[in-house]
């Protein structure tokens, strides 16, 4: 299955805890899609992922790791389990995608 999708356009689906994404594809323990959220603080432990920062900013603080300031253009790799605290600065759009 081929396709385009303009990311900074695209509706996404909100979320109860304030994020919103779309799914795009998922076949094979890969998920692939755009996700945002809005400005604030929020803690995750994430998945094995890689993505890529469309608009926004934010700063990322990995427990007993580095912590990274990513903005647009930025790509950014997790590994799974890595606790995080997200300082977002300004509403965050990313397209990633996660192996499961």
């Amino acid at each position: 299955m081929s396709f385009v999708v303009k990311v900074r356009d695209a509706e996404l689906v909100p979320a109860e805890d304030g994020t919103a994404s779309r799914e795009l594809h998922s076949a094979g323990g890969v998920d692939r899609g755009i996700w945002e959220i809005g400005p604030g603080v929020a803690t995750d432990v994430e998945a094995d992922e890689m993505f890529v920062v469309i608009e926004g900013r934010a700063t990322i603080e990995i427990e007993g790791g580095p912590t990274l300031e990513v903005g647009p253009g930025d790509v950014c790799v997790f590994d799974k389990g890595a606790r995080t605290t997200w300082h977002v600065h300004e509403r965050l759009r990313k397209v990633y995608q996660i192996t499961r």
